[in-house]
């Protein structure tokens, strides 16, 4: 559990490497032995940018492969500027754009017998999913539940995501549960 404090300084690390990315300026070195012990501890995390409710930007690992305020810091800079979805950041996007830190649990498997199953194992706001086959995967934020509350059509959006057939069903179609605390 991130606390409140830890929070608000992630934020911040976030927000001024984007800042700093803008100024075209080489963030310095991130003296990660400085952070509390949850920030240091290898972390996966997800950073989500908005600007007036509109998806702006969100890129993250799934893997917690280096600590977790890194991880912060480089996703980041990528939503702001490397998601593929959008143009970089402008300078003047900065003032009203709205930033959101997902640390994700260890994902697990599911195993389950069908898609229907699958909607209704599922705990809608509560339950982060990627599903997963021949060599595709998508990931869908427990977020996503405020847009897509309908367990079917969440799992029918993801399969798109992801590029996968519509008709594919587990055992073919791998599907792995995950949490988050976002902020």
């Amino acid at each position: 559990m991130i606390e409140p404090e830890l929070q608000t300084r992630l934020r911040q690390l976030a927000r001024d490497a984007i800042n700093q990315e803008l100024r075209n300026e080489t963030p310095p070195p991130l003296a990660v032995n400085q952070w509390p012990a949850a920030a240091r501890a290898p972390g996966a995390s997800f950073v989500t940018l908005k600007r007036n409710g509109q998806l702006r930007g969100c890129i993250g690992n799934i893997e917690a492969h280096e600590p977790l305020v890194q991880s912060i810091r480089d996703n980041a800079i990528s939503a702001a500027f490397r998601d593929p979805r959008f143009a970089p950041l402008a300078a003047d996007e900065l003032a009203d754009l709205e930033l959101e830190l997902s640390v994700l649990t260890t994902p697990y498997p599911i195993s389950v017998a069908s898609c229907e199953e699958l909607a209704r194992q599922l705990r809608p706001n509560i339950d982060g999913l990627i599903l997963s086959a021949h060599g595709r995967r998508g990931l869908f934020l427990p977020q996503v539940w405020e847009s897509l509350p309908q367990a079917n059509e969440f799992i029918a959006q993801l399969k798109r995501k992801a590029h996968l057939p519509d008709a594919i069903e587990p055992p073919e179609l791998q599907c792995e549960l995950f949490q988050v605390q976002h902020f």
